[in-house]
């Protein structure tokens, strides 16, 4: 068996033209032709902006603006997700707060400036993939280019003598190329083959994902919805606006879009810690729920945890939040019960110390048969050190000791005025305080089954024996969520065939020499330079090889099973300068 090891005189243009024709089309990436400034016209500019827009540097180039203008939205506060810290930012900052705002950095994915990189980025994807997909089709459905005129130009390349017939030496090598998956041909005097194709399919896999993410990304966003809503033990909850605490939405979205639902918080069930240094830390955090799907949905048992909602078409609930909820009975100075409700309280630390109010707003008469309304403080720890304790603070965030602390006001709460209230804070504009025998603010300290007796016959409070628990519930609502997620997929998939896998070709050329003796000539093409290619055309020519054995060498003794290595396992070395 020969070897060539020289790479051989330079080539002649018409060689380098032969070359590059069957070196064409290794990639789907559109050429670029430098424009010819002095006389582009408009049409000209045209071209050259959307050449220029379409190319792959300039998407590169807009992902990064992307993904560094996304960054302001994680680090500054967005009126989206929480405009009370955005207004405590303007507060703390005014100036910053003013240049934030001219810039639209408090609302950073609907600002005009995202919302343009965003654009640009989507058309030129889209103007990137058209053109590609088209002529990555017509590759496909070519076949793969003939042969150069000179294959030892190859940057790897082997050559043999053999007995066979050139007829037989095209055959052998169609049956191994299609055997290896490559797509093979007889083109004139040499068998053609290419494969590697998946690795461009993976680049516009990769692309088309990239678009199938951002089309996702838009559509929640524009379709999305949000609410909170904190329901008590024994009580419901129906997906509807006027159900909820707080909502938010995208643009498009609108109340027919609301998933029907509906479900009741049967128990909420929370374990702690008891010792060591994580003491006081969650260990369970569980609602039962029963829930309904659709108007006319049969009635289902489920538990709800953290990282672990309830799903129901688009929606999904989660567990977000927890507190107590200390059952009062307030009655006038008749003994008529005027309130008798469970009363949520927001936890203010880790162990569940929590404060609210308690309104009573209709059916109260004071002593003198007046109609007043009732407002209470209340102060709440789940587990009370004592006065030696010398703090109202939750030592635990159990209910092992649970105190309740009240103050009383009497007078109007304002909530005839039309303005809408918190349900967790009191106005005391109008209010009055009830005033103990010293002429302090009235209010007491109570126990589960305690009771307080208000000033001059006004009524009376109790605090009943049974303290519920809350739940809060976020219900999220975020179509497109699927298909941002197979985009991803996709995405990672595309990319890792594009990295790893070479689009190559092969050419295999058997002519019958002057002295009649057969010439065998293979050479290997890939995209850009890699061991690979070499090591592969060496493995093809060694099979090849054993199918065509070398033939007597005119000027030295032939190959044959008498030398020291075998002929069938003699392996073609590539040209000089090849990469091994």
């Amino acid at each position: 068996m020969s070897k060539t090891t020289a790479s051989g005189p330079a080539p002649s243009p018409a060689e380098d033209q032969d070359l590059g024709a069957a070196g064409s089309q290794l990639s789907t990436a559109p050429k670029e032709d430098l424009p010819n400034l002095p006389a582009l016209g408009v049409i000209g500019w045209a071209r050259w902006f959307w050449r220029q827009l379409t190319s792959m540097r300039v998407a590169l180039l807009l992902l990064l603006l992307l993904s560094l203008g996304a960054i302001p939205g994680s680090l500054i506060p967005q009126t989206g997700v929480d405009e009370t810290k955005v207004a405590d930012f303007r507060k703390s900052h005014e100036t910053l707060g003013d240049i934030y705002d001219k810039l639209g950095l408090f609302h950073v994915y609907g600002s005009v400036w995202f919302s343009a990189i965003y654009i640009l980025l989507f058309i030129s994807l889209i103007g990137c993939i058209v053109p590609r997909t088209w002529q990555f089709v017509g590759q496909l459905r070519r076949r793969p280019p003939g042969a150069p005129k000179r294959l030892n130009r190859l940057p790897a390349h082997t050559t043999w003598r053999t007995t066979a017939e050139p007829e037989q030496v095209h055959q052998a090598a169609l049956a191994l190329l299609k055997k290896r998956r490559f797509r093979a041909h007889l083109a004139g005097d040499a068998v053609a083959a290419e494969k590697g194709y998946v690795r461009e399919l993976g680049n516009l896999l990769f692309h088309i994902a990239l678009i199938v993410m951002l089309v996702a990304f838009a559509w929640g966003q524009l379709y999305k919805s949000e609410g909170n809503k904190l329901v008590v033990e024994g009580q419901g909850f129906s997906n509807t606006l006027t159900q909820y605490d707080d909502f938010k939405s995208g643009n498009l979205f609108t109340s027919d879009d609301l998933v029907p639902f509906s479900f009741n918080l049967e128990k909420f069930t929370g374990t702690y810690e008891r010792t060591g240094p994580n003491k006081g830390t969650p260990r369970v955090y569980k609602a039962d729920l029963t829930y309904s799907a659709g108007p006319y949905g049969k009635d289902e048992n489920t538990t709800v945890q953290v990282n672990h909602p309830l799903e129901i078409d688009d929606s999904k609930v989660y567990l977000v939040s927890h507190g107590y909820a200390p059952v009062i009975t307030v009655r006038d100075a008749q003994g008529k019960v005027v309130y008798d409700d469970a009363v949520p309280l927001l936890p203010l630390d880790a162990n569940v110390t929590s404060s609210g109010v308690v309104k009573v707003l209709d059916g109260y008469r004071n002593a003198q048969g007046k109609k007043e309304q009732l407002g209470f403080n209340a102060f709440f720890v789940p587990t009370y050190g004592g006065h030696a304790s010398g703090t109202m603070l939750s030592q635990f965030p159990a209910l092992d000791s649970p105190v309740l602390a009240l103050s009383a006001y009497h007078g109007d709460l304002g909530a005839d005025s039309g303005i809408p209230q918190s349900v967790y804070q009191m106005d005391k504009t109008n209010m009055k305080e009830f005033k103990d025998s010293k002429g302090k603010l009235f209010k007491r300290l109570l126990r589960p089954g305690d009771s307080m007796t208000l000033p001059n016959g006004a009524g009376s409070v109790t605090f009943g024996k049974t303290v519920k628990e809350w739940a809060g519930f976020q219900v999220v609502q975020e179509p497109g969520g699927g298909w941002a997620l197979t985009g991803a997929v996709a995405a990672i998939g595309g990319l890792a065939a594009s990295l790893f896998i070479q689009r190559r070709r092969v050419w295999v050329r058997a002519v019958r020499g002057a002295d009649g003796v057969t010439v065998v000539e293979m050479a290997g093409l890939g995209r850009s330079e890699s061991a690979k290619v070499p090591e592969e055309l060496g493995d093809l020519a060694g099979i090849l090889y054993d199918q065509a054995p070398g033939a007597p060498d005119p000027d030295g003794p032939a190959d044959s099973p008498d030398t020291d290595q075998e002929p069938g396992t003699e392996t073609p070395v590539p040209a000089e300068g090849a990469e091994q």
